[in-house]
This record gives C-alpha cells, sequence and structure tokens, in this order.
C-alpha cells in the first residue's frame, strides 16, 4: 500500500523562474539515471525480491522514497516555468536578454504538460522502461544501484554549477546529500553480498565449472596500440576472490578457427555464387562434422 502525504521531502521554493533551467532539469527527472528511473529500478526490485526481509524492506524504503524526489524535481520545474505563456516566446525574439532564457525553453513545457514536469530527458525524449534493472539477482542489481546513484548525482552536481538560484541549489544539495547516503547504502549492501556468497556474479556458477576456460579468467588481453593497459592492477594483481593471479598478455593471439559458413540456399537470394572448390569444401565440412559425431 502506497500513502501520499502533501508535504514534500524537502522544501522547494526557486528565486526566479527560468525556462531554460527548467528544461535542463528534466535530464535529471526522465533521463537515463534520473529520478524516475531509480524510482522505478529499486521498486521492482523490491516488488520481485525473494531474498531475505531485510533487503526487500530497504528496496521498498529508497524505492519510496524516490517517488518523493519525483514529486519535488516536479514543483521545481513548475516554479522555474511561472509565468510562461506563447506571448512570452514571441517576445523574447525582441530582447536578447530574454530570447538567452526562453529561447532554451522546452516547447512541450508550454504545449504538452501546461508548465509541468514532464516524463521526459532534457530532449524531450520520453523516459524508457529498458532503463531499469530488476534481475532477480541481488549482489547484480545492488552494483547496478551503485552505478545509477553515481550518474545521478554527476548529473545533479553538474546542474548545481548551472544556476546561480539560490532557491534551486538548496533542493539540489538536499538531492546531492541524500545520493550520497544512497551510495554509501549500496555500498554497504555489495560489501555485505559478496562475503556471503563472493565478489562475482552470479556465484552459483563457480570458476571450476568454467572448466577448460577457467584460466581466461585471469588473462588480460592487450589488444590496443601502447602496453599502457599493463600497469594496472587490473594486469598484475591478484584476483579479488583468490581464484589467482592475473596474467598480462602483451601481444594474444587468437585461439578459434576462421568461420567457413555455407552457401545459402539460392531461393534466398544472396546473389553469391559458389567461389573455386565451393562445393567440395561444404561437402567435406559436413563429412568432417558427421565423423566427429
Amino acid at each position: 500500500m502506497f500513502r501520499h502525504q502533501k508535504e514534500l521531502q524537502f522544501e522547494v521554493n526557486v528565486d526566479r523562474p527560468d525556462p531554460q533551467l527548467a528544461r535542463q532539469i528534466q535530464e535529471v527527472l526522465g533521463g537515463q539515471f534520473g529520478e524516475m528511473t531509480v524510482m522505478m529500478q529499486y521498486l521492482f526490485q523490491g516488488f520481485n525480491c525473494r531474498g531475505e526481509e531485510k533487503y526487500k524492506d530497504m528496496l521498498m524504503d529508497i524505492g519510496t522514497e524516490e517517488i518523493g524526489h519525483v514529486e519535488m524535481l516536479c514543483a521545481l520545474i513548475s516554479q522555474l516555468l511561472d509565468g510562461a505563456s506563447p506571448d512570452d516566446q514571441a517576445e523574447a525574439a525582441k530582447d536578447p536578454a530574454t530570447a538567452a532564457i526562453l529561447g532554451g525553453m522546452n516547447p512541450q513545457h508550454l504545449i504538452v504538460s501546461g508548465l509541468g514536469g514532464l516524463p521526459t530527458n532534457s530532449n524531450g525524449v520520453p523516459w524508457n522502461g529498458s532503463y531499469i534493472v530488476a534481475s532477480g539477482n541481488l549482489l547484480a542489481d545492488m552494483r547496478s544501484n551503485l552505478h545509477a546513484e553515481t550518474q545521478g548525482r554527476l548529473q545533479v552536481a553538474r546542474l548545481y554549477h548551472m544556476t546561480k538560484d539560490e532557491g534551486v541549489r538548496k533542493v539540489f544539495r538536499k538531492m546531492l546529500a541524500r545520493d550520497r547516503y544512497h551510495q554509501y547504502q549500496w555500498m554497504a549492501a555489495i560489501d555485505e553480498l559478496e562475503e556471503k556468497n563472493g565478489v562475482i556474479v552470479p556465484a552459483s556458477f563457480p570458476a571450476k565449472d568454467e572448466k577448460e576456460a577457467e584460466k581466461h579468467g585471469l588473462e588480460f588481453w592487450d589488444l590496443s596500440e601502447g602496453n599502457e593497459s599493463s600497469q594496472g592492477k587490473w594486469a598484475t594483481g591478484s584476483a579479488p576472490d583468490g581464484a589467482g593471479d592475473f596474467v598480462y598478455l602483451s601481444d594474444p593471439a587468437p585461439q578459434g578457427q576462421k568461420p567457413v559458413m555455407d552457401i545459402p540456399d539460392k531461393t534466398l537470394h544472396h546473389d553469391l555464387d559458389a567461389p573455386a572448390g565451393g562445393v567440395e569444401k561444404v561437402v567435406k565440412k559436413v563429412a568432417d562434422q558427421i565423423k566427429r559425431k
């Protein structure tokens, strides 16, 4: 059950309208790493959680808080749009200073939402459900949550320096503080889950089950120009789970075969002619496959 309370989590009062800033703030509302994404991500992880109750409870707590953050941003955007009208857009062309502000306004704030927030990013692209991750694996999901909060806080910090409006900055400072805590929270959950199940996801498929491929789980393949990548712990250190030491391969060679594909049936209209000896190669390939079986 969800219950709506009329008061916002934190106070929202801007110093002055700024339609251009309202458009920019849409990114942290309905963008890939905006509040709508983390809200839906945490809630769906919580709805579907089959693990310990404390994880479900935490996910529902923070997902519900994010609903409040979406509402806060909608209130912030609405205040920044106060007083805007179609006539203002026309008037903007006469005054360069006004044009600089209203000229950067998202026209959908006038046409679609009637001076309110939208479930879109700063370019008007609609929010997409494919942004969220809810895999059912707690460690995988918590790592995704840390990534989402990292990117979200980064974007709010950038917006903070794009305005001098102290009212807006006050809202951003509260969001930055909460996003900092959320990073702490996910790091604590990740640490707890790693201690319980190990650092590799999924823990239910251990390295030994990789059989002949297991050794490749410790190799760093240098596949770009230069060898600077050899200087990192990822190339010369030890695996975090104690599986062994990393091996740096400066010039790795292919270990597979060159693929040879059959000439398709002519009814597929690939316009391909069988090369010299092509039919014989195909027959031999099929014969070899039969022998191996």
